[in-house]
């Protein structure tokens, strides 16, 4: 009976603080890389969104140039088309 009680006495006195001691600093690491994997992902994640907007605005400067061919009938089709292939950048490829 008496070392069942001095058994809890150490376990209460000595072991539980170390265990919690040992857990909350593993819980302590845990969070932090949880944070660090959480800035990470909100990087990648702007700049896939800014990828995107300038791929949009691409997109959208193109169709406006098509909407021009379309609608102006003064100008001959295929000399415009080829005047603004001359113009245009290299388009950039998203990865």
């Amino acid at each position: 009976m008496q070392s069942s009680v001095f058994l809890a006495f150490f376990f209460i006195v000595v072991g539980l603080p170390v265990i919690l001691g040992v857990g909350g600093n593993m819980f302590s690491r845990w969070l932090k890389h949880k944070e660090r994997m959480s800035e990470v992902i909100t990087r990648q994640t702007a700049e896939k969104a800014a990828q995107y907007a300038a791929h949009t605005e691409r997109l959208e400067q193109r169709v406006r140039v098509l909407e021009r061919i379309v609608t102006d009938r003064g100008m001959d089709l295929s000399d415009e088309i080829e005047r603004l292939r001359r113009d245009q950048p290299e388009p950039i490829r998203l990865g």
